[in-house]
């Protein structure tokens, strides 16, 4: 898994105003909280980490005003809903060794069986429980050859060592549905335009 280290700073404005500040400086507002200390306020470089949260559940090494360096996941990401920059993220306090509970994405892989069938992803990402600094970046299925009715539960999933589950085993995470046929519209245009004049 990815680690990367970025440059903190403590921030020490808060409210509307200073966040709208901060982005100006290309910077983002960032929490830290975790193990029972009480949440930091800091800032982080908003290009590097925009490029950091592109892998999910990344390790980040905050090395918070050049006094030591902390580890944490992200753990809410808040985007601006037009431009798509970062607002604001929640990061949360991991040390080396830890366990944690993340939700790591699923991939599926190959062909389903003939017949136009649908592949329908129930649970996007698949919960898990991981050491910090090994979390998964995603878990792959094999979808080849599935036909309509099939799914994948959580228990089919292999999963690297180390990494268990925090769902269900009977959870679905992948259905194949039947390809369903169009049917033609009822009544005729014509019918429907005297309605509409009515």
């Amino acid at each position: 898994m990815a680690e990367v280290k970025l440059a903190a700073e403590t921030r020490t404005e808060f409210g509307k105003g200073a966040a709208r500040r901060i982005r100006r400086d290309n910077k983002v507002p960032v929490v830290l909280y975790g193990h029972g200390t009480d949440p930091v306020h800091l800032t982080l470089p908003g290009h590097e980490l925009l490029l950091a949260l592109r892998t999910p559940n990344v390790l980040i090494a905050l090395d918070v005003d050049g006094k030591g360096t902390e580890l944490a996941i992200p753990k809410a990401v808040q985007r601006d809903a037009i431009k798509g920059h970062l607002e604001h993220v929640d990061l949360l306090l991991v040390k080396r060794g830890e366990k944690v509970t993340v939700d790591v994405p699923v991939q599926a892989e190959g062909e389903l069986a003939p017949g136009g069938n649908l592949l329908e992803h129930v649970l996007n990402a698949l919960p898990v429980e991981a050491e910090a600094t090994h979390i998964p970046e995603n878990v792959t299925v094999s979808v080849e050859g599935l036909e309509a009715g099939a799914s994948v539960l959580a228990k089919d999933i292999a999963l690297p060592k180390g990494v268990t589950l925090a769902v269900e085993e009977d959870a679905v995470v992948l259905q194949v549905l039947a390809a369903q046929a169009e049917e033609a519209p009822e009544g005729d245009s014509a019918e429907g335009e005297a309605v509409a004049e009515a």
